[in-house]
């Protein structure tokens, strides 16, 4: 994480359905998860929905993910699930993310994704226009 823009929290509960064969949660669903708490965080902190995005019709597609996994998250564990933006430059954002198991405040995933903005009328990418800029680099 850096320390250019806010850094936001949401809280997440592991569910029968994300524990795999081992015992412990899917590698799939940590992505599950960060996409959980930046939904929640784009109305709650940004004060721009993901239906406001598409209101005017833009939307946000997944170019790149790395996800390091330090410890396994396991049934009915409470989490913390922080992210931060930490760069955007054209049609592309990028945000950080930590997955905190909250009974130790020890981390369980980090990482981070690249974002680009597309038009979705023709689902291209779009440049990211100034008054979502402002929103977002709070």
């Amino acid at each position: 994480m850096n320390d250019h823009y806010s850094r936001f929290t949401s809280e997440l509960k592991v569910r029968p359905d994300d524990i795999d064969m081992n015992n412990h949660v899917h590698s799939t669903r940590y992505l599950d998860y960060v996409l959980a708490a930046r939904y929640e965080q784009m109305e709650r902190d940004y004060k721009m929905s993901m239906d406001d995005f598409i209101n005017i019709g833009f939307g946000w597609v997944i170019r790149g993910l790395q996800i390091n996994f330090l410890r396994p998250l396991k049934l009915g564990d409470e989490m913390l699930v922080e992210t931060q933006l930490d760069s955007y430059s054209g049609a592309q954002s990028e945000v950080n993310f930590c997955i905190k198991k909250k009974s130790n405040m020890k981390t369980a995933a980090e990482g981070k994704i690249l974002y680009t903005m597309v038009a979705l009328k023709s689902g291209k990418p779009a440049r990211i226009p100034e008054e979502i800029i402002k929103k977002y680099t709070i």
